[in-house]
């Protein structure tokens, strides 16, 4: 049953720290705000963002207020994990090598469903506007681009999204063998 929960929670929590990685992506990547998929999630964000924004000045294009509150729910889906787990709370360096492995890790899956989703709706979505392929293609083209110049289309099908999709799980791959390595390191 505590497995269970744990799961549960995890989902909710991945939602929440997809809610603020897709806030800051989009800024990173300039994606048209217009776009009411865009202002939704800016909209469920700005409870948290907006208070943390009046004490936080922006660095540059990266908004520091979604930044701190993508880590604060990573370090918190991290704590909530481990205790329904029943397995502890880490000391503060070793909770922050998880955070930071579990946000690569949420990025990395994040893109990977961004891009297998951009890709079908290529298909499906020929002609007309789509608010989320128009949004899943402003943050998947920055990751295209560079495969669509080494990958040549075969017939007009583009293969890129599946050199990003390879190139994105042996980062996952990577990412966790280092997390063991780090982790293992600060014991």
């Amino acid at each position: 049953m505590r497995d269970l929960l744990a799961e549960i929670v995890g989902w909710v929590f991945s939602l929440l720290v997809w809610g603020f990685l897709l806030r800051l992506l989009l800024q990173l990547v300039r994606a048209d705000f217009r776009n009411p998929l865009a202002q939704a999630i800016v909209k469920l964000t700005n409870p948290v963002v907006i208070p943390l924004r009046r004490v936080l000045p922006a660095l540059g294009r990266v908004d520091t207020a979604s930044v701190l509150a993508l880590l604060a729910t990573q370090a918190l889906a991290v704590l909530v994990d481990r205790l329904l787990l029943g397995v502890g709370v880490p000391a503060a360096l070793p909770l922050l090598v998880l955070t930071v492995f579990e946000l690569v890790h949420q990025a990395l899956t994040f893109y990977l469903f961004a891009i297998f989703v951009w890709a079908i709706l290529g298909w499906v979505v020929t002609d007309g506007y789509s608010p989320l392929m128009r949004l899943l293609g402003d943050l998947v083209e920055p990751c295209m681009r560079p495969a669509r110049r080494i990958v040549p289309r075969l017939e007009g099908l583009d293969l890129s999204p599946l050199v990003v999709c390879a190139v994105l799980l042996i980062l996952t791959r990577l990412a966790t063998l280092l997390e063991g390595q780090v982790l293992f390191a600060l014991r």
